[in-house]
């Protein structure tokens, strides 16, 4: 008995694998989809992508072929290929633009490239790809029952480029003068981030790093030039302060400003 409970579970796989190979040789469309729908509902995903592949062209058209394609989408989504399936979420939504699942399609296509957004660090092509097609998402379905989910996603990518974008303009501010006026790249990172993401969490960092830039300038400038820039200092402390009244920097950024005024000769 002990036996036939040890070797049933292997009898029942290998009978599994031996359906699975007829399905795959069999040249009926309707058994290949009912099988592909059973191992999607049983998260055999792989075998679902791979009988879904050879379906989607001969069942284009048909009353099978819209459903067929999105759960080809769906079954790379659910295994963790969001690239793939970004491919085929958007062949969906562009074929049936009105389509049954047009409203996942678009959802899934942006959540799948979030769900694949590496770290600050490294390449964001993902996570701009991502905010592109949430943001179409919105456009198209405002009133979706996953408009907050999109939204929290793409704020939280927002944070993410800005992040990156801060993490460039103090590698500039840390080179200083190295090879070149870094101070000056990390300020127009800086006025460029803040341009783009005027609400972003990390906006005070960028207000400091323009401040101290501009401060680093001044200091190293030329005589003829220092007065100028020292102005310049006082004034990006002023809109500093303003931005940002009880900021944990208010008296690194007063210190700054004692400096700058006086050899300003305010």
């Amino acid at each position: 008995m002990r036996k036939l409970l040890y070797y049933l579970p292997l009898f029942m796989f290998v009978c599994s694998c031996s359906e699975y190979t007829n399905v795959l040789k069999s040249k009926d469309l309707d058994y290949k989809f009912d099988y592909a729908k059973k191992a999607y509902d049983k998260k055999q995903y792989l075998q679902a992508s791979t009988l879904l592949t050879d379906l989607i062209t001969p069942l284009r058209g048909g009353p099978k072929g819209e459903e067929s394609l999105f759960l080809l989408a769906m079954s790379y989504y659910e295994n963790k290929d969001y690239l793939n399936s970004a491919v085929y979420f958007k062949t969906y939504y562009n074929r049936y633009p009105k389509g049954k699942y047009t409203e996942l399609a678009r959802f899934y296509s942006g959540y799948g490239y979030y769900l694949d957004s590496p770290d600050p660090q490294l390449d964001q092509t993902a996570t701009i790809k991502a905010i592109q097609e949430l943001d179409a998402f919105l456009d198209y379905f405002p009133k979706s029952d996953k408009v907050t989910i999109a939204q929290n996603a793409i704020f939280e990518m927002q944070d993410k480029l800005t992040l990156k974008q801060l993490q460039n303009a103090q590698l500039y501010y840390n080179l200083g003068n190295y090879m070149g006026n870094n101070y000056e790249s990390a300020i127009v990172v800086s006025q460029n981030a803040l341009k783009d993401y005027p609400y972003s969490k990390y906006k005070e960092d960028f207000e400091l790093l323009i401040l101290k830039s501009k401060f680093q300038e001044a200091k190293q400038s030329v005589s003829e030039r220092q007065t100028d820039r020292y102005r310049d200092v006082v004034d990006e402390y002023f809109s500093f302060i303003n931005n940002n009244p009880e900021s944990k920097h208010k008296k690194e950024a007063e210190t700054i400003y004692k400096i700058a005024s006086k050899h300003a000769g305010l």
